[in-house]
């Protein structure tokens, strides 16, 4: 699933559309990607109206066009934005297509776990506004961060992480690599994590997610080799540090690695 450097780099596929009008609208509205929201309102109201700029935000993506028309999107597992020349025809699983006159503004999902949300008002939707403080905000602090491992104590902190109400943006590859940087087994729970570790917590998250974006975000490049995220997903994978076999298993429902030396109970 796409995490907070990917959405990045999707949001600004777009970005080719920006200041020009949607001419028409292409959408196949009997896909669950619009569950909750009525297609029709977005085949009557977009067109004409210019795409003014886009936001990202986790792992959710708001773009705002004139006479207060927004359009939210997650991406789900395999949801993708790209932009096609101007009289692109949608493929099967090109569910939403934004056509304007000198290229198509699409997103394709094939798998249909991500979704496209309407609203239409002066200011952003309220639902933009849910969830935890962005990363690299202020707001997320050592008092926000202790609040929030607190509230969930009896939780694997691998789950921890992977919360969107309190790491947002954070999915299951981050979540690996900020927990072997930090030096935290993923399967101890979040309340027996000592101030030091917590402290490390909160360092790794916020270097990892700025890293990522830094790196991933303008052209989808390869983090560092040095990362664990080369490692994660080989069957013999090893610790970059170490060179020595990686666990893995499975917790808060998602395939975990993690090194025993690095990560000590």
């Amino acid at each position: 699933m796409p995490e907070l450097a990917e959405v990045e780099f999707f949001r600004k596929q777009w970005d080719p559309g920006l200041g020009q009008k949607v001419v028409t609208v292409q959408l196949h509205p009997r896909k669950r990607i619009f569950r909750g929201t009525d297609p029709r309102k977005i085949v009557e109201s977009l067109p004409g109206r210019r795409f003014l700029r886009s936001y990202a935000r986790g792992k959710r993506m708001l773009f705002e066009f004139t006479g207060g028309n927004w359009i939210g999107l997650h991406l789900g597992m395999t949801g993708k934005l790209r932009t096609e020349p101007a009289g692109f025809r949608p493929e099967k699983h090109d569910h939403f297509v934004l056509q304007q006159t000198r290229q198509a503004l699409v997103f394709r999902d094939a798998r249909l776990f991500g979704r496209v949300r309407f609203h239409q008002g002066k200011s952003e939707p309220a639902w933009w506004r849910l969830g935890g403080p962005e990363i690299a905000s202020a707001q997320f602090d050592r008092h926000f961060l202790d609040a929030f491992l607190n509230r969930h104590s009896r939780a694997p902190i691998k789950a921890v992480v992977l919360m969107q109400d309190g790491f947002s943006g954070i999915g299951n590859w981050m979540a690996d690599e900020i927990l072997w940087r930090a030096g935290i087994e993923p399967s101890v729970r979040a309340g027996e994590l000592s101030a030091r570790h917590r402290a490390r917590l909160l360092r790794e998250t916020r270097f990892v997610a700025s890293e990522a974006l830094r790196v991933i975000g303008p052209a989808f490049a390869d983090p560092p080799p040095d990362w664990l995220i080369h490692q994660k997903w080989k069957r013999a994978g090893v610790c970059p540090r170490h060179k020595s076999r990686l666990r893995k298993g499975t917790l808060g429902g998602r395939t975990t690695a993690w090194c025993p030396l690095c990560q000590k109970k």
